[in-house]
């Protein structure tokens, strides 16, 4: 029995095991599942992509915090390797899974509730954003999470956050105002600005490096309804598309507003745009007209809830295949820079295409795609009047981050995949910086396991997530017992 064999000894001297596989009663028993049983089978299944499937030696499924810090100091104790899975949505083998190792889930960590006034939600890890919306709606209200039903709610906040109302509130996590953590020596403890600030600071945008948190404390945003949806245009209409991307990402003057402008070739590519407007009364705002005065062929815009929204872009998110997501930015100040930027980006991704296309069939590709996502001075002041955060940008520079999406099925092409998306960004980022719009940031949301994250939040800030990593954890629990996720050092 694999169970017995590989990880019994690490898990019984954790405390691991189930009182089956053990003779030594432990206060952890009820909430461990070991291989076979119909908990370690559903917990093991319950990821989005097939990218993250892994074989775990058993499966600890924690009550609350308190339990969880007895589990990581007991697996500290054994020097056993394990993995968290919040949302499981992040699509990099081995970010939030194992082979052999303790596999902690989430699942049960299911706080959902608001303050008195409504005015902060507190909201465990075990949720998905959609889940979210729908219960804020009741109250008419929502916050600055995912953009996509399905996405996990502790990967996005600990990555930053790119969200709906960035160019009013800033990034997801300068929304949160107290983390409930549990640190490497088992503590549970909270951080804020006045209790643990440095961790508190660490906390947005430094991933997993510090800790495990169980409870997110976020501020609500007032909300009935908002102007959204999706703007699609013929291929004939790129050009024109491009250019409304430079446009919008030179002068984003409207902070009521967001876009997420993409190109998804296939037998003839479209250009489509999320488009989002804040408000209940006001549909195709001045600011989104580069867009919506292309003639469409298809436009899901109109008033709706954040929650129908982010469950009608939900239905892109297509469970049970093959992905990689892939980071990059180019940064300017003024629409030429930045339409420079966006159409470099363009013609490298798509004149490398067909070398991808000639090795996979057709039938297996499930989704190719390029989006953008502009960040300028109105979202990052926003962050930077509520506290800052990790990620370093600097609010007298346009960041034009993108994505390179490639979904497919058959796991015998992974190899493909991997090193055409490796060959094609290295190819963008030398044109990149050749014009001299080449950043370093990579948003940590939309990277692949290649890339590096933190030199790009520049050196200051990497120097103090590694200061504050070894302040409280100075023996490097999550750097060396949790292999996944993206490290500090």
């Amino acid at each position: 029995m694999r169970f017995a064999s590989t990880v019994l000894p690490l898990a019984a001297a954790a405390g691991l095991v189930s009182a089956s596989d053990c003779p030594t009663p432990s206060p952890l028993n009820d909430s461990v599942f070991a291989t076979g049983s119909s908990v370690y089978n559903w917990e093991t299944k319950e990821f989005w992509s097939n990218t993250e499937l892994m074989a775990p030696g058993c499966v600890f499924r924690p009550k609350n915090s308190r339990q969880l810090g007895q589990a990581v100091k007991a697996l500290v104790q054994a020097d056993a390797k394990f993995a968290v899975r919040g949302g499981g949505h992040m699509g990099i083998r081995g970010s939030n899974n194992i082979d052999d190792g303790v596999l902690i889930v989430m699942s049960n960590l299911t706080t959902m509730a608001l303050n008195r006034d409504h005015s902060v939600l507190s909201l465990g890890p075990a949720y998905r954003w959609g889940e979210v919306y729908s219960y804020l709606a009741h109250y008419d209200l929502t916050v600055p999470g995912g953009r996509l039903g399905p996405v996990g709610v502790p990967g996005l906040l600990l990555a930053g956050g790119v969200n709906f109302f960035g160019n009013q509130v800033g990034f997801s996590c300068n929304s949160v105002i107290n983390y409930e953590v549990v640190l490497a020596n088992g503590d549970v403890v909270q951080a804020n600005k006045n209790t643990n600030s440095d961790l508190f600071w660490a906390l947005k945008g430094g991933s997993s490096n510090f800790g495990i948190v169980t409870r997110f404390d976020l501020e609500t945003i007032k909300s009935t309804k908002v102007w959204a949806g999706a703007h699609t245009v013929e291929a004939k209409y790129v050009d024109q598309f491009l250019a409304a991307v430079a446009t919008y990402a030179a002068n984003i003057s409207d902070a009521k507003s967001h876009i997420v402008p993409a190109l998804v070739p296939g037998d003839s590519t479209l250009a489509s745009a999320i488009l989002f407007y804040d408000s209940d009364t006001v549909s195709y705002p001045d600011i989104l007209k580069p867009f919506t005065d292309i003639p469409s062929i298809s436009s899901t815009v109109g008033f709706k809830t954040v929650a129908e929204f982010s469950n009608e872009l939900g239905q892109m998110v297509v469970p049970g295949i093959n992905d990689v997501f892939v980071a990059g930015t180019v940064k300017g100040n003024s629409y030429e820079e930045l339409h420079k930027g966006v159409s470099i980006i363009n013609s490298t991704f798509f004149n490398e295409l067909p070398k991808l296309l000639a090795q996979i069939p057709k039938a297996n590709i499930s989704t190719i795609q390029l989006d953008w996502q502009p960040i300028g001075a109105k979202w990052i002041e926003a962050s930077n009047a509520r506290g800052g955060n990790a990620l370093g940008l600097d609010s007298s520079k346009v960041y034009l981050c993108y994505a390179e999406v490639v979904e497919w099925i058959g796991s015998e092409y992974d190899s493909i995949v991997f090193e055409w998306l490796e060959s094609t960004t290295a190819a963008i980022n030398q044109a990149t910086e050749a014009a001299g719009l080449f950043d370093p940031f990579n948003y940590m949301g939309d990277a692949a396991g290649f890339q590096s994250i933190f030199p790009g939040y520049g050196a200051a800030n990497h120097h103090r997530l590694q200061s504050i990593a070894s302040a409280y954890d100075p023996n490097q629990v999550f750097q060396k017992l949790m292999p996944g996720g993206f490290k500090v050092y």
